[in-house]
C-alpha cells in the first residue's frame, strides 16, 4: 500500500510541482549525458589519431581495428547531443519545468488546468527520451544526419550504418516528443486564460507568465509542423512513400526513377519548426532575465508593456524567417532577400528587450547576487551571439559562412549557453522557494565566473575558425592543409571545454548539498513582489488563491516606506511616507 502511495505521489503524481520537478531532474540527465557527448567529440577532433582502448573494448562497432574511433560514431554523437540538448534541456527546463512548477503559482492558481495532461505529458517526454538513446544499441548504432535530419541521406535505410534502425528510432522519438509538447503547450495556454486569481490581468502578469505564455503559443504552431514532417519521413523510410526522395538516385546499384519527392520540402518543414524553436528556447529565459533584473536592481521593468509586446512580437515574426536557414539550398534569390530583410526586422523586438533590460538596472540599487550575475551573463552572451547573427542573416555571407565554425559559435552563443545561463539564474532564485533552503552564495559565484570566462574561450574563437573556413561536422581538419595553422586554436578550444565543463561539478555539488544543507531561510528571501512568494517554502500542496491588487514589479515606489509592495498588498495610505 505505500509503494502505491509513493508512486502516485513521486512518479504518476498531478500535481504541477511535482512534474515541473521532474522535468527538471530530466532536464538535467540530458544535459549531462549530452556534455558527455561533446567532450567525446572534441578530444576526437583535437587529438584525431590518439587510441582509445577502453572505449573500443565497450564500444566495439564504434572504433576502428587500431582503436581510433570512426568518423561515423563522432557523426552519431554530433547528431545525439544537437537533438538532446535542442530538445531534452532547452526546450523542456525553461518552459517544462519551470513552467510547470511557477505559473500556477504566479497567477494564483491552485493547479495546471488539465493536471492528467501535465502528467501525461511528462511519460511521453521520458519515453520520448528513452527511445532516443535506445538508438545507439540497435544494429548501426544512431542515426548521424545531424539533428536536422536532411533527406536524401535520412530518408534511405541503406546509405549509412546509422541509418536503418537508429534513425527510425530517431524519428519516433522526435514524434513522441512533440506530441508531448503539444499537450503542455495546450495546458499552459488554457491555464493561463481560464486560471489567473481575481484581479491577476493580463497586464499584471509577472514577464516569466507571458514568455511561458508566448512560448506555449509557438510551441502549440510549430510541433505539429515538425511531428508531420517525421512522420512523412517515417513513412518514406518504412512504408515506401517517397514525400521527400527525388527521383535519379543511384541506391544499392539501381537507380530510383518513380519517385517525385522533393528534398527541400523536408527543409521548408523543418526550419519553420526550427527557427521557432530557437525562440522557444529563449522566450521563457528572456522572461526570467527581466524579472531577476528587476528584482535585484529594486526598480519596476523598464517599458513593461514594449516588453510585453515585443515578446508577442518575437512570437509571430519567429515563423517568418525560416528561410534564411535554406540560402544555400539553391532558393530564389528574391526569397533570400525577403527572408534576409525578415531576418533584420526581429532584431527590432530584440533590441526593445536588450534596451529595457539597460533601462531597468540603470540607476538601480544592484545586488550582485547569483541570479543577478547570471542574468547579466545572459544579456552578455544574447548580445554577444546576436552580433554573429547579423552576418548569417545576409545570404551573401551566409553562403560562405553557412557550413562553418562561424554558425557553430554563433548558436552555442545565443540559444544554448544563453538560454543555459538563465536556467542557472532560475534554479538559484527560486531554490529557496522549492527547498525551503537557499544555494550557497560563494559556491555559485565561482561557478558562474568560470563558466562565463569558459563559455566565451570556447565559443568566440569557433567565429575565427569559421571565417578561416573552417567547415563544421568533420571528425578532424588534418586533411584540410590550410587549416593546420589552426589546429591549436581547437586545442585551446578543447582544453577550455574541459575546465568548464568540470566546473560544472561544482553546480551540481552546491545543488546536492544545498537540498540538506543549504542555509534556512525565511520566506521570500530575495523580496520580491510576485505571488509565488505568497505561498510557503516549500509550497503546500493546495495553492492559496488570493487576490491581486498591483503589477508585478512595485519597487521602489515614490514615497513609499519600503522598498516594494506584493502584489497582495492594497497600497494602504500609511505605506506612504507623507512627511
Amino acid at each position: 500500500m505505500r509503494r502505491i502511495i509513493c508512486l502516485r505521489k513521486y512518479l504518476f503524481s498531478q500535481d504541477h510541482k511535482i512534474i515541473g520537478l521532474q522535468y527538471y531532474l530530466l532536464a538535467l540527465l540530458a544535459v549531462f549525458v549530452s556534455i558527455t557527448f561533446s567532450v567525446i567529440m572534441r578530444l576526437r577532433l583535437t587529438w584525431p589519431s590518439d587510441v582509445w582502448f577502453i572505449m573500443s573494448k565497450l564500444l566495439p562497432t564504434a572504433f576502428n581495428e587500431t582503436g581510433q574511433m570512426t568518423p561515423e560514431f563522432y557523426l552519431s554523437l554530433m547528431t545525439m547531443h544537437g537533438t538532446i540538448m535542442v530538445f531534452f534541456v532547452l526546450t523542456l527546463a525553461p518552459q517544462a519545468a519551470f513552467g510547470n512548477y511557477f505559473l500556477p503559482l504566479q497567477i494564483g492558481a491552485k493547479e495546471m488546468a488539465y493536471p492528467k495532461l501535465g502528467l501525461i505529458s511528462f511519460w511521453l517526454t521520458f519515453l520520448s527520451f528513452c527511445v532516443l538513446l535506445s538508438a545507439f544499441f540497435v544494429t548501426g548504432g544512431a542515426p548521424l544526419t545531424g539533428w536536422t535530419a536532411y533527406p536524401p541521406l535520412s530518408s534511405i535505410v541503406s546509405s549509412q550504418p546509422g541509418q536503418a534502425r537508429g534513425m527510425d528510432l530517431w524519428l519516433v522519438s522526435l514524434s513522441i516528443f512533440s506530441l508531448a509538447t503539444i499537450l503542455n503547450s495546450i495546458n499552459f495556454l488554457i491555464t493561463v486564460i481560464t486560471k489567473r486569481t481575481t484581479g491577476m490581468s493580463l497586464m499584471r502578469l509577472p514577464l516569466t507568465c507571458w514568455g511561458w505564455l508566448a512560448t506555449a503559443m509557438v510551441s502549440l504552431l510549430a510541433f505539429p509542423v515538425l511531428l508531420a514532417a517525421g512522420l512523412l519521413l517515417l513513412f518514406d523510410r518504412t512504408l515506401g512513400t517517397a514525400f521527400f526522395l527525388p527521383s535519379g538516385l543511384l541506391i544499392d546499384g539501381k537507380v530510383i526513377s518513380l519517385t517525385d519527392g522533393l528534398p527541400l520540402l523536408w527543409q521548408h518543414l523543418f526550419w519553420f519548426f526550427g527557427h521557432p524553436e530557437v525562440y522557444i528556447a529563449i522566450l521563457p529565459a528572456m522572461g526570467f532575465v527581466s524579472h531577476f533584473l528587476a528584482t535585484f536592481s529594486r526598480k519596476p521593468v523598464f517599458g513593461y508593456r514594449s516588453m510585453v509586446f515585443a515578446t508577442l512580437a518575437i512570437a509571430l515574426l519567429g515563423f517568418l524567417v525560416w528561410g534564411h536557414h535554406m540560402f544555400i539550398a539553391g532558393i530564389s534569390p528574391y526569397l533570400s532577400m525577403t527572408f534576409s530583410l525578415l531576418t533584420l526586422t526581429i532584431a527590432v523586438p530584440s533590441a526593445i528587450k536588450t534596451l529595457n533590460w539597460f533601462g531597468t538596472i540603470w540607476g538601480g540599487k544592484i545586488q550582485l547576487t547569483t541570479p543577478m550575475l547570471y542574468s547579466l551573463g545572459f544579456i552578455s552572451l544574447f548580445i554577444t551571439g546576436g552580433l554573429g547573427g547579423i552576418f548569417l542573416g545576409q545570404s551573401s555571407l551566409d553562403i560562405y559562412l553557412h557550413d562553418t565554425y562561424f554558425v557553430v559559435g554563433h548558436f552555442h552563443l545565443i540559444m544554448g549557453s544563453s538560454a543555459i545561463f538563465a536556467i542557472f539564474a532560475a534554479t538559484a532564485f527560486w531554490f529557496p522557494q522549492i527547498v525551503g533552503r537557499q544555494m550557497n552564495e560563494d559556491l555559485g559565484k565561482v561557478h558562474f565566473f568560470i563558466t562565463f570566462l569558459g563559455v566565451y574561450a570556447i565559443f568566440l574563437p569557433m567565429h575565427f575558425l569559421g571565417i578561416a573556413g573552417n567547415p563544421r561536422r568533420y571528425a578532424e581538419i588534418s586533411e584540410f592543409l590550410y587549416l593546420n595553422e589552426l589546429q591549436p586554436l581547437h586545442k585551446f578550444i578543447t582544453i577550455a571545454m574541459l575546465v568548464t565543463v568540470n566546473v560544472q561539478l561544482l553546480f551540481l555539488i552546491n545543488l546536492i548539498t544545498s537540498i540538506f544543507a543549504g542555509k534556512k531561510v525565511k520566506e521570500n528571501p530575495w523580496k520580491a513582489t510576485t505571488l509565488e512568494w505568497t505561498s510557503s517554502s516549500p509550497p503546500s500542496k493546495d495553492n492559496a488563491t488570493t487576490i491581486v491588487y498591483r503589477g508585478a514589479y512595485d519597487f521602489s515606489l515614490p514615497g513609499a516606506n519600503k522598498d516594494y509592495f506584493m502584489q497582495t498588498e492594497d497600497l494602504p495610505n500609511n505605506s506612504l511616507d507623507n512627511s
